[in-house]
């Protein structure tokens, strides 16, 4: 397994991921892992969201810059 080090960890952060450790009865390092693991899977279903709507804006229909408006084939609707 591998080893990452993090330096630089503000006093209050750490403080409370110790708390949140203690509270899931889990060691600061378990806790940290836990955590990247939930924030890299967000990450990835955010992609994933973002391609799936940017797929669906692809596909959404556009009319052409020549056809009328809705508005106006209402009025011309009415009219006849």
């Amino acid at each position: 397994m591998n080893t990452l080090h993090v330096r630089s960890i503000p006093e209050d952060l750490y403080q409370r991921l110790q708390r949140l450790a203690q509270v899931r009865n889990r060691s600061l390092s378990a806790q940290v892992v836990v955590m990247l693991e939930q924030a890299v899977e967000e990450e990835e279903q955010q992609k994933e969201q973002v391609q799936a709507l940017n797929a669906i804006r692809r596909r959404r229909f556009t009319p052409s810059a020549q056809s009328p408006s809705s508005l106006d084939m209402l009025h011309a609707d009415r009219k006849r």
